[in-house]
This record gives C-alpha cells, structure tokens and sequence, in this order.
C-alpha cells in the first residue's frame, strides 16, 4: 500500500464494524481487517471480535505476538487512522517491528538463576528439617 493510496479511517465509522461478519480493529494507529482471520488466530476469534471496532493495540503488546504474527498482520491491512484521531506512541516504539527485542547482556543466565537458588534452597531445607 503506497502512501498515495492509503485509505483513511475515524474512529467513530470504525465503532460498528464488530461483527463476525466484518471484523476490523485499529493497532498502532493502522486498521485491519480481520473478518477473514477469525477462524485461523491461535487464540480463538472470540478474543478478536472482544477488540473489532476498537483500539486494540494495548492487547495486542500484552500477548507479545511474535514477529511472524506482526508480519502476518501486513496483509489484513487496511488503511490508517485520520490524523486528529491517532494516538501518540510511548516511548521509543517503532511502527517498523524487529524481530524481537535485544536482551540485555547476561539476562539469558540471569533469568534461571534465582529459580535454581530456590530450588537448592528449598532441598537444604527440607534435607534439614525432614532428615
């Protein structure tokens, strides 16, 4: 889709489109259709159709989709929100996804870390109380 032909959306024509039969949502300021998804997302078309009409962009980061599922998303593209209704992005997000985002160095060990000291712990523990 080129910038020239970007079709544009307000909030308020995209509120009734929140049926199985025409399913669209907004996420990062884009809108997608979804109505030919339902029967394929992983998580049950009962979890789209709760966001069609709506703002779902704080859902979709809560799930953590991976970077197939947002690259999936580029087909069910339909267009933009109008200027005056789009939201402003937190922080340093990017529309354009990477793959995943870059680990802090050492958080891979760090990670399984306090589990396992736990674990050891509780052994200790219990070797002393039980023993």
């Amino acid at each position: 889709m080129s910038s020239e032909d970007v079709k544009l959306f307000t909030r308020e024509e995209l509120k009734s489109r929140n049926t199985r039969e025409d399913a669209v949502m907004i996420i990062h300021n884009g809108v997608y259709d979804v109505t030919h998804f339902l029967d394929e997302h992983p998580g049950g078309e009962e979890v789209l159709l709760e966001q069609a009409g709506k703002d779902a962009t704080e859902p979709f980061e809560d799930v953590s989709h991976s970077s197939d599922a947002r690259a999936l998303m580029k087909k069910y593209k339909i267009g933009e929100l109008v200027e005056a209704d789009r939201t402003q992005t937190k922080g340093a997000y990017s529309p354009q996804w990477s793959n995943d985002q870059p680990q802090e160095q050492g958080n891979g060990w760090t990670s399984w870390l306090a589990p396992l000291l736990l674990g050891v712990a509780a052994t200790i523990l219990y070797r002393y109380l039980f023993a």
